[in-house]
């Protein structure tokens, strides 16, 4: 019986863990399915989304920029650093770019915006809902989900493949000024070669990325605001683990979508 008490011991944890998650990722999915349910159903409420357009896709252009550009930077570098170890110093124009458009300029931004909106539509609506004002838009005959989450995700969906369709460009700019400035490289050939070799697979892959990084940025915003608990405590677990979630569901999406594209 001691034994058994042991192993139950060192067990139950783990199982109530196990069904903990499972719990909450069935509850992330119903969400998801009455967000889409509700996304193509009337009402939709325009000064909310353009509202969030304006917050989401405009205000998050600097911080997005600002990645981007150093990024590029950066990656030139060290590009040109590893190629030339096998003389292979040409390629920095061709892989600074693919780099961008395909993998860091799309995690990045959703990363950047991850941080910057999650957080703040989180906080938003779990402080609405702790001063009751989302009861108070029931009471009023406005659904919660089509006012607050639909307009906020769609806004979210929309505006992450601009943003980094400008970060790309950014960022392969901020490659260019480094190798053209400080590596030595020749202007024309460099935008030459930048390009030469992307293809519009390349740039499709990294905008569908972004677009579904958008969708989860927002989502995971609203769910936690509007499943948060009471109090300043629960409002600040609640930001919390929505930047976790999200930053932590853009790195496993984005394995999984390429994966599917290459």
């Amino acid at each position: 019986m001691t034994i058994y008490k042991s192993i139950s011991s060192l067990v139950r944890p783990i199982g109530r863990s196990t069904l903990d998650l499972f719990q909450i990722i069935g509850k992330i999915f119903i969400y998801i399915l009455e967000t889409l349910n509700h996304l193509v159903r009337p009402p939709f409420y325009w000064r909310e989304f353009l509202s969030s357009i304006f917050n989401i896709g405009y205000l998050s252009l600097p911080v997005v920029g600002l990645t981007a550009l150093f990024t590029g930077a950066a990656l030139a570098l060290q590009i040109y650093s590893g190629g030339a170890r096998f003389n292979a110093e040409s390629v920095v124009p061709s892989i600074v770019a693919i780099g961008m458009v395909r993998e860091l300029g799309p995690v990045l931004g959703g990363l950047m915006v991850a941080g910057r909106v999650s957080a703040s539509i989180a906080a938003e609506i779990g402080t609405m809902k702790v001063t009751e004002q989302i009861d108070a838009l029931t009471t009023l005959s406005t659904n919660p989900m089509k006012y607050l989450t639909v307009p906020r995700v769609l806004a979210a969906t929309l505006s992450l493949p601009v943003l980094v369709a400008i970060g790309d460009t950014i960022g392969i700019m901020g490659g260019y000024i480094v190798s053209v400035n400080r590596l030595g490289f020749n202007s024309a050939t460099y935008l030459n070669n930048t390009v030469s070799f992307l293809e519009s697979s390349d740039i499709i892959s990294g905008l569908v990325k972004a677009s579904v990084f958008g969708f989860i940025v927002a989502l995971m915003g609203c769910y936690h605001g509007m499943n948060s608990d009471r109090g300043a405590q629960g409002v600040g677990k609640a930001t919390t683990n929505a930047v976790v979630s999200a930053s932590v569901l853009i790195l496993t999406t984005n394995y999984l979508l390429t994966e599917l594209f290459f």
